[in-house]
């Protein structure tokens, strides 16, 4: 059976860590740096690095972080934020990334994600969604969840594997930072769309969310969190330690 995989989340603003709910009211946590080498020491099974406001600012990820924070890491490294052409992925990905997250940049162009597939292969590109119901439909956001696409998001994420997207980050904007929980409804209707490999992002607040999310929908591949891993008020280990005692499928920590 394959293992469930346990993923800290680095949402990087000029070069620091930031952590907000609902994408708001970002609060300074540490160094990229410092908090990769820390994750790929402590049983964390990858990591993802997003530069949250390269997309908003209209501007390319910080190589020179990235590239740092690479160094650091001994765990696959997902790496998002300003992602608009088939040179930013090849730039990034000389910089240390093993995978590379696409958002906004593949609603402005939807045929990148085939590009880069074509040029890096499917398992290389990630397509991270920022989801929010509007009215009661699951919908898009792009810019770190500023803008209002008006795309279903359910269509657009079968339509970006179809593509060839090898994996899907989905970020639920309404459960972001609460910590209550991850937005089961919506991962399980994504779950059942695709075929690929399902993250869960946004909500989880204890490590009893964890083992909710795997037991009620099988098919998710991964949990991915910030602020309660950042501020350790849940430890790697001891989830893990939790998971496999309610017979979740887990790496080891040996």
């Amino acid at each position: 059976m394959i293992t469930k995989r346990i993923i800290p989340c680095l949402d990087v603003r000029d070069g620091r860590v930031v952590k907000g709910v609902n994408f708001e009211g970002l609060r300074d946590i540490s160094s990229p740096v410092e908090l990769a080498k820390f994750y790929s020491m402590c049983g964390a099974d990858e990591l993802v690095f997003y530069d949250i406001t390269a997309s908003s600012d209209g501007r390319k990820i910080f190589t020179d972080i990235l590239r740092e924070t690479a160094s650091k890491v001994f765990i696959p490294l997902t790496v998002g934020g300003g992602i608009n052409t088939v040179e930013d992925f090849d730039r990034v990905l000389k910089c240390g990334a093993d995978k590379v997250s696409v958002n906004s940049g593949a609603i402005k162009d939807p045929s990148l994600i085939c590009k880069a597939a074509k040029l890096y292969g499917d398992q290389c590109v990630v397509l991270s969604v920022d989801v929010k119901r509007v009215d009661g439909k699951f919908t898009v956001f792009a810019k770190g969840g500023r803008e209002n696409t008006g795309i279903e998001a359910i269509t657009w994420i079968k339509n970006c594997v179809n593509n060839g997207a090898g994996e899907v980050v989905v970020n639920s904007i309404d459960t972001d930072g609460v910590k209550g929980g991850f937005d089961l409804e919506m991962l399980n209707e994504v779950c059942n769309a695709v075929s690929v490999p399902v993250i869960a992002s946004g909500g989880a607040g204890k490590i009893e969310d964890f083992i909710t999310l795997f037991k009620e929908i099988p098919n998710v591949d991964a949990g991915l969190a910030a602020s309660i891993f950042h501020f350790v008020e849940v430890k790697i280990a001891d989830l893990k330690e939790e998971m496999a005692k309610a017979n979740i499928p887990v790496r080891s920590l040996v």
